[in-house]
């Protein structure tokens, strides 16, 4: 990747172009880590008649239960408006589906316990916990190791 810095005096503001052959996962988490610096991205979910509206960097997990998705933090849990599919499009890089039933926050992740037929994760400061199926652990493993590395 080729990295380039150009300095106009007589430019009326500052405007950041990024040129990719294609959308690759790393030129999308940089989009989105550059949109981050003007606002924090957020999600709008339900709880009492009652909307809240969340940093998607404190979100654990989504999950569906009963046919509606539900949002974790460490905290509380709500209702999400959406559907799992259509969060996967939304949500981008930081996210991945570990289940068919649940998204998870990578970024949330404190631990893994690996058994014969799923996984255990746990996240940072709460007794939370959700489980990868094993269809999804290799992928999930990949996507860890590049992010620590």
């Amino acid at each position: 990747m080729k990295v380039k810095l150009e300095i106009d005096s007589d430019a009326s503001e500052d405007e950041l172009i990024i040129k990719a052959k294609n959308i690759s996962p790393e030129m999308e988490q940089l989009y989105r880590k550059l949109q981050n610096i003007e606002h924090e991205d957020q999600i709008e979910c339900f709880k009492d008649n009652v909307s809240y509206y969340l940093p998607l960097n404190k979100i654990l997990f989504f999950e569906t239960d009963a046919k509606q998705v539900i949002l974790h933090t460490q905290d509380r849990a709500c209702l999400d408006k959406h559907k799992l599919y259509e969060l996967e499009n939304i949500l981008g890089a930081g996210f991945m589906r570990i289940s068919k039933s649940t998204i998870i926050n990578l970024d949330q992740i404190y631990g893994l316990t690996r058994s014969i037929s799923d996984c255990k994760i746990q996240f940072h400061d709460t007794y939370k916990t959700v489980y990868a199926s094993r269809r999804y652990y290799k992928e999930l493993r990949m996507r860890l190791d590049e992010r620590r590395s």
